[in-house]
Order: C-alpha cells, then sequence, then structure tokens
C-alpha cells in the first residue's frame, strides 16, 4: 500500500513538471500549419479517396466518420554527393480524414510523415502539391 502511495505521487510531481510553452514571433509571415488540410477541408472525401486511393478502416467518432488512410507509396534513390547512388527510400503518407454526415471532409490530420524529396513534408508535397502556374 505505502509503495503504490509513493509511485502515485512521484507519477502526480512528474506529470506536474510537464509543461509547454510556445513562443509567439512578430513581424514573420504565419505558414499554413497543414497545407494538407488547407487543400482538402470542404472537399468531398469521394473525390480523395477517387485520387490517393481507399482507406484502410473507418470508425465513427462524435458524429463524424473517421477514415484512416495510407498512401503515396514511393522509393526513391539517394545520391551521393559525389553523384553516385546512396542508397534507396521508402516513402509514403498515413492520415486520418475526418468526414461529416454528408461525406465531406472536415479535418484531415496527418499520422505518419517523412522528409519528402523536395520538401519537409512527403504528405505534404503527395496531398497538397503547389498550384502549378498557367
Amino acid at each position: 500500500m505505502n509503495i503504490r502511495m509513493i509511485t502515485a505521487a512521484g507519477l502526480l510531481l512528474a506529470l506536474a513538471g510537464c509543461s509547454t510553452t510556445t513562443a509567439t514571433t512578430t513581424g514573420l509571415p504565419l505558414m499554413a500549419s497543414n497545407p494538407v488540410q488547407d487543400r482538402w477541408e470542404g472537399q468531398s472525401a469521394g473525390r480523395f479517396f477517387a485520387a490517393y486511393g481507399p482507406p484502410l478502416s473507418d470508425r465513427d467518432e462524435s458524429g463524424n466518420r473517421v477514415y484512416t488512410w495510407r498512401g503515396g507509396y514511393k522509393t526513391i534513390t539517394i545520391a551521393t554527393k559525389d553523384g553516385k547512388k546512396g542508397g534507396k527510400r521508402y516513402l509514403s503518407c498515413k492520415a486520418d480524414i475526418v468526414t461529416n454526415q454528408s461525406y465531406v471532409i472536415r479535418s484531415v490530420h496527418i499520422l505518419g510523415d517523412q522528409p519528402g524529396v523536395s520538401g519537409s513534408s512527403y504528405c505534404a508535397e503527395l496531398l497538397a502539391p503547389p498550384e502549378k502556374a498557367s
């Protein structure tokens, strides 16, 4: 009993010491925190799945439907500094797509991402590519 109380007290102290701080910057333009969500929010989930493949699973959550999706499988060859082949990297993206009852995307939560070919997010490169200039 005594050990349980000490363990619980230690756990509570450890959790009490956890805190997060946010730094605010002024004068810098804000970047989109989730370009994939910005691209797909308000769009039909059918359009998303037609373009990128079907979801792995789905579940009901607070009156919404959450689809777990994974795709964009791609293998790239890494070049060394002297231009020789250095190895391969396997890319993919995993996300939860939250829809309302009308099958309209409410949010996109990236669950698995990695550095892309030309940027820091393969999911953003795949699911929210930059607009092509006409």
